[in-house]
């Protein structure tokens, strides 16, 4: 989207992708060349055991079992009742999501980079995107995210494909993504593909 992020004017970049379409490697790939990346998903799953105040908000919602006997969030446990219940999924959503934005907030204001990029798997489906300055999709074709989960996680081709099913579909993330790497090829292939959409953006930037 056009404009620049709500942070203290800093050019917040989101970075979004479905399971197995390689979104990680990519912020990796990123980080490489010198700027900072957030992991959304990776710091939710810390804020979860780390906010007594959240913490006590989840065991509201979804009972005392969303934390094992030794006080760690039961992923297991919330993932079983919150995959086929979109009103409870929405509701921890909007638990979670807060949480995760202050201390993305607190950590951008530490960052003194060009670009800021902040991964996140729901940033088209929280509209997080409208906070950033431009957005960028790594996908896939299914096909080949499906085999690359399989041999990952070693998961069933229809546990992975009912995962995907509950995503948003590709094609919608494409036509709101500013940027589409597409990760169909090899690692090589995809680092020049991530390099060629760091080329653009600065372009973008510059002209803007």
């Amino acid at each position: 989207m056009e404009g620049e992020s709500l942070i203290n004017n800093k050019k917040i970049i989101g970075l979004t992708g479905g399971i197995g379409s390689g979104k990680t490697t990519v912020a990796k790939f990123i980080e490489e060349m010198g700027f900072p990346v957030y992991y959304s998903d990776d710091r939710a799953k810390e804020i979860v055991n780390d906010d007594e105040v959240l913490k006590n908000n989840i065991k509201e919602l979804l009972g005392e079992e969303a934390y094992d006997e030794n006080g760690f969030y039961n992923k297991k446990y919330v993932s079983e009742i919150v995959f086929n219940n979109d009103e409870t999924r929405l509701q921890l959503n909007a638990l979670i999501h807060p949480a995760v934005k202050i201390d993305f907030e607190n950590w951008v204001n530490k960052q003194h980079a060009e670009f800021i990029f902040k991964e996140t798997a729901l940033l088209f489906e929280l509209n997080l995107n409208e906070s950033c300055y431009k957005s960028v999709l790594v996908t896939a074709d299914d096909n080949i995210r499906i085999k690359r989960v399989m041999d990952r996680d070693q998961k069933t081709y229809r546990e992975i494909e009912a995962v995907i099913d509950k995503q948003m579909p590709e094609k919608d993330k494409i036509k709101r993504a500013d940027f589409v790497i597409y990760n169909n090829d090899g690692i090589d292939e995809l680092k020049a593909a991530t390099e060629k959409m760091m080329v653009k953006l600065k372009e973008v930037s510059q002209n803007s």
